[in-house]
């Protein structure tokens, strides 16, 4: 993870939006760090287009 807070916010939103729009699997492990790291990252938001 990148040492900075607001570099770690935003590559946690890149690759939950990308997990989403390709559609793909997170495992109970990726799910759990990604939450903790989440919760640290309020104003963070994922938006995203499904892939075609």
């Amino acid at each position: 993870m990148p040492p900075a807070k607001d570099a770690t916010c935003t590559y946690v939103t890149d690759w939950l939006t990308a997990k989403l729009r390709w559609n793909l699997t997170v495992d109970p492990t990726e799910a759990r760090a990604l939450r903790t790291i989440a919760a640290s990252c309020p104003d963070a938001t994922v938006t995203f287009k499904p892939a075609p």
